[in-house]
């Protein structure tokens, strides 16, 4: 069964409830296992960790290209670390070089956000960054990692 990975960095596994005003009410926890659930129907196997430590964001990374022959891509939200870790974005270029899609995503539009959130210092080592639409921007990165493999 083919895989997409989805990481999530600090603080996302709060949202639906925390700063509701920028990420929305709906707990994320409970969406993504909905989606989990609608794809694993598709034969595509969703695996959804939420990982708070910088280094151990770099080193679940670093492991995916061991299991690379099943995955089509990974999605990843590392939350402010986007802004801060030249680390994982080094980590994001490898696993590219290496054929491995990866999708960052945001929820809120971090353009219109303080200006420290303007720059992500992963999105031009990432195939592509959705932004601003809120938590529908995992199935968005989903349903473009499954367009460009066409699998479904």
């Amino acid at each position: 069964m083919k895989k997409i990975i989805i990481i999530n960095g600090p603080n996302i596994n709060l949202i639906g409830t925390r700063e509701s005003e920028i990420y929305g009410k709906i707990k994320i926890k409970k969406y993504l296992n909905k989606l989990k659930k609608k794809y694993y129907k598709k034969n595509l196997l969703i695996k959804i960790y939420y990982i708070n430590c910088e280094g151990l964001i770099i080193k679940f990374l670093q492991n995916i290209k061991k299991q690379k022959e099943n995955i089509i891509g990974v999605i990843i939200n590392a939350g402010a670390y986007s802004h801060t870790s030249l680390a994982i974005s080094d980590t994001i270029k490898y696993l590219i070089t290496n054929n491995i899609n990866i999708i960052e995503v945001h929820l809120s539009n971090i353009y219109q956000r303080e200006n420290i959130r303007h720059l992500s210092l992963l999105s031009k080592n990432c195939t592509g960054i959705i932004v601003g639409l809120g938590i529908i921007v995992y199935e968005v990165a989903i349903i473009s990692l499954i367009k460009k493999i066409c699998i479904l």
